[in-house]
């Protein structure tokens, strides 16, 4: 199973949400950690209308499902004798709504539908608030502001293209660098965008942003979508002023004031649109605060 996690938090606990078969999967483990762990979610497995809500999904959602092997579950449940862990209930009826999951991240996953049951068993609070939350989350993956971000995103790269090809064609020719330093003008280049529009270089950034470094995020990973369509603008004014020989103080001077015109218009007709992507939850979370 390799999809991207993500998050959620319920009464202060950090609940990783995975795909597995285009479906979501909560981890139970987070849901219970720090309290009894695996013990909580075998007690829970035993409980004979556990057993049974488990069999009734999987026969609807399971064309695989053992019903033979439930059955004798069902039988058993309830008595003192009866154990069932997710393991033993995967490995005997070929169970889907239910998974293991190993390494980072690690523990017992299941749909969301057995996940909600087990958060009843937890308390009807937590039930509560697990589906608040989870459905909050929802929300922000189909946010039109975040939709509207990678739209502005992928222009910007579409465009960056434009904006290499120039500095190829125009600047290395005449580079003041070796062949094995012409790079630094790209990296110049892209500065001069950076500094114009974020203020800083793409090494002060990161000096002061260590992790995301690590994980290969630079300081266009968090602009707001304002900040993304001057960009864009940006990067396809500065090949042309290449293409036509400009001094790039000339250049960086123009860039600079035409970003702060631009942002200036477009922040007062979207405020929203001028919030930095902080997170996957930036926009709708800011959203409900303005509404």
């Amino acid at each position: 199973m390799t999809a991207k996690v993500k998050q959620i938090e319920v009464e202060e606990k950090i609940i990783a949400i995975t795909s597995y078969n285009e479906d979501d999967y909560i981890c139970l483990t987070d849901m219970v950690r720090g309290e009894e762990g695996n013990d909580h979610i075998r007690n829970w497995m035993r409980n004979r209308n556990t057993v049974e809500f488990l069999g009734i999904w999987e026969q609807l959602n399971n064309p695989n499902f053992k019903g033979v092997e439930f059955d004798t579950f069902k039988k058993e449940a309830g008595l003192n004798s009866f154990n069932l862990t997710p393991k033993k209930w995967v490995e005997t009826t070929d169970a889907i709504g239910i998974i293991s999951k190993s390494g980072r991240n690690g523990g017992t996953y299941a749909h969301k539908d057995i996940a909600f049951e087990f958060g009843a068993w937890i308390s009807p609070m937590f039930k509560l608030l697990l589906i608040k939350e989870f459905q909050r989350l929802k929300e922000i993956e189909s946010n039109k502001y975040n939709l509207e971000w990678d739209v502005k995103r992928v222009l910007s790269k579409v465009n960056y293209q434009i904006h290499t090809d120039a500095v190829k064609n125009h600047i290395i020719p005449n580079s003041k660098y070796t062949t094995d330093k012409q790079w630094l003008e790209y990296a110049e280049e892209a500065d001069l965008l950076n500094v114009a529009l974020f203020g800083c270089t793409a090494k002060q950034w990161k000096e002061v942003n260590p992790q995301h470094a690590l994980d290969g995020k630079n300081m266009r990973d968090f602009a707001s979508i304002n900040e993304l369509a001057v960009l864009s603008n940006l990067e396809s004014l500065n090949s042309e002023l290449i293409k036509s020989g400009v001094e790039k103080r000339i250049r960086f001077n123009n860039m600079h004031r035409i970003a702060r015109q631009q942002l200036e218009i477009l922040n007062k007709t979207d405020m929203l649109k001028s919030i930095k992507k902080q997170s996957d939850s930036t926009y709708i979370d800011k959203q409900k605060k303005l509404e």
